[in-house]
């Protein structure tokens, strides 16, 4: 079968989607009011609090939303085929996700910015708020660690994406200071300059990968842990308009630029899907995701249809940013419409692989060699690319491969391989990283409300000791499980984790909904949680009894019981 078809009914359910649902929920469940002045108005403190471009944070919103789980989930469920994968992406984000999203930010405008647990607090009760919080601490940590593994993987010993990184944090303090301190509002200037810069920056860095500067910019594993752990703290505490907002701004500009040219590459080449629509591992014992395709199809895609992480972002920076209530709706909407949309470009970038290389790729070389399934075009790609990436799992390199095959298939880059490839790792690490410092900083804000309850000061943003041990807790935290996991265990945790959460504020969401005196509407909330909530805890008790537990090691039962310790907090919000 071809991609076209896939891609045309995509971009078709996303653009209806978008045009009618997203209306009526803007409109009729949530009547969204320009009248009434948001948080970043009211609460102005130039830090946190401060009134954004609509398009900035639109770029910072999607930038801190899109992290690893809609280009790593889609791929790694290609193992049960891609039909399963794309109809879940299509059918959650627009009727899950999207609604997820959008309802949340809505909420926590009107709750003064404040975070899903604490709107739990307020529209249910001390105790359920108290719960939410700790479950919400975890879940974070969790997720964080689960997207920094990506990045770790897909920048260690590699100096040209190290290097394209590394310089984008040094245009984004510029662009920052540009457009708040020299030249005030203007945008498109700072854009010029930072999109122009990140080009010369990825050019260079295949430049710096083959001089004497690359060891410079070449780190172990354990070294591109400790340094992205080192950006994530800085970028928590440093003020959200000189640091985190223009450089999320300016990766939405690789991430949007990509993903479209991505999409054009797909409606221009028209490529072949080599994988099956259903695979031999629906029923289980598939070499890369464990489980059968129900309920584990639902927990390795993720973030790409509905995403518990994003509540936090719905609920942590965006909200103290927003200009005007109507712009919820196509920030918090509309832009997990996009991210759904990337998980369909990265699943059919997936399924235009052989199965043989896909499998060579995603699966540890002596299982691969009982699978009883040949390379078609692997040894090719590595001779091109000139990287061994046989054996590489984690779906970041498979996906990489898939981009790079249809970009070379356009007019005139046949010979281009290589670099597409090592492109496509460095705008992966670059999708992935913008979600750490953004995460890192709502954290930051879990754990200050969270502490502020025993000690005032530390629940004050603006008080720099509290915004320091904070952010100490949470940096080590989600570093801790990044040195000692690997994606066998982290990925599964992500993704149960990250459902649940988002079974959680779709629960609080509902609340926030009837409380509103809008019970009628209710069912816009309640008919997607009891889906995510029946599929993921379904997933959490089997991977908590048949996989973590029979580790018998400390790590197993620690991720047991955060599993279990989610669970217990969604029974007690619903």
């Amino acid at each position: 079968m071809s991609a076209l078809p896939l891609m045309i009914g995509a971009l078709a359910a996303l653009a209806i989607a978008y045009r009618y649902y997203s209306a009526f929920i803007a409109a009729k469940v949530l009547a969204l009011d320009d009248t009434r002045p948001t948080p970043a108005h009211r609460l102005n403190d130039g830090r946190d609090y401060h009134p954004t471009n609509t398009w900035i944070l639109f770029g910072h919103h999607f930038a801190a939303i899109t992290g690893a789980g809609p280009l790593i989930g889609p791929v790694l469920a290609m193992q049960f085929g891609y039909l399963p994968g794309y109809l879940w992406i299509l059918v959650g984000v627009c009727l899950g996700g999207a609604v997820h999203d959008l309802v949340i930010l809505a909420a926590s405008i009107r709750h003064d910015g404040k975070s899903l647990a604490e709107i739990a607090r307020a529209e249910l009760s001390p105790l359920s708020g108290l719960v939410t919080s700790v479950a919400i601490l975890f879940i974070v940590v969790i997720a964080l660690a689960g997207l920094g593994l990506a990045v770790v993987n897909a920048l260690a010993e590699s100096a040209w994406g190290t290097f394209t990184i590394a310089m984008s944090i040094p245009l984004a303090l510029a662009m920052g200071v540009y457009m708040y301190r020299i030249r005030v509002g203007d945008v498109r200037g700072a854009s010029v300059f930072g999109v122009v810069g990140l080009l010369v920056a990825v050019f260079l860095g295949e430049k710096v990968a083959s001089s004497t500067f690359a060891p410079w910019f070449t780190f172990s594993r354990e070294g591109i842990t400790y340094a992205i752990a080192t950006y994530g703290f800085v970028a928590s505490v440093l003020p959200v308009w000189l640091l985190l907002c223009p450089r999320d701004y300016l990766s939405s500009y690789m991430k949007l630029g990509t993903i479209a040219a991505l999409v054009v590459g797909v409606l221009v080449v028209n490529p072949t899907l080599h994988a099956p629509a259903i695979s031999e591992f629906a029923s289980g014992g598939g070499p890369i995701v464990g489980g059968k395709l129900f309920p584990f199809v639902f927990i390795t895609i993720a973030c790409g249809a509905i995403s518990g992480f994003h509540s936090l972002v719905a609920s942590g920076t965006t909200p103290k940013m927003i200009g005007m209530e109507t712009h919820a709706r196509p920030i918090g909407y509309g832009g997990m419409l996009l991210e759904g949309l990337v998980g369909i470009t990265a699943l059919i970038a997936a399924a235009c692989l052989h199965p043989g290389d896909y499998y060579a790729i995603n699966v540890a070389t002596e299982p691969f060699s009982k699978l009883g399934i040949s390379m078609v075009n692997l040894p090719t790609f590595e001779a091109e690319i000139g990287e061994a990436i046989a054996g590489r799992p984690g779906g970041a390199v498979s996906l990489a491969v898939g981009m790079a095959q249809i970009f070379t298939a356009l007019p005139g880059m046949s010979s281009l391989l290589g670099y597409w490839y090592h492109f496509a790792i460095m705008f992966e690490a670059l999708f992935i990283l913008t979600t750490i410092d953004t995460g890192t900083r709502v954290a930051r804000f879990l754990v200050q409300e969270f502490m502020g309850r025993a000690y005032a000061p530390l629940g004050r943003v603006d008080w720099l000791p509290g915004s320091l041990l904070s952010t100490t807790l949470v940096v080590a935290g989600w570093s801790y499980f990044i040195l000692t996991g690997n994606i066998s265990t982290i990925w599964p945790m992500f993704g149960i984790a990250n459902q649940l959460l988002a079974s959680v504020a779709l629960c609080v969401g509902t609340t926030v909904i009837v409380n509103s005196g809008k019970l009628r509407y209710a069912w816009v909330t309640l008919l997607p949680l009891a889906f995510v909530a029946t599929t993921t805890i379904t997933a959490g008790w089997q991977a908590a009894t048949q996989k973590f537990i029979p580790m018998a090691n400390f790590q197993g039962y620690l991720n047991a019981g955060l599993i279990f310790l989610v669970m217990f907090a969604l029974a007690l919000v619903g």
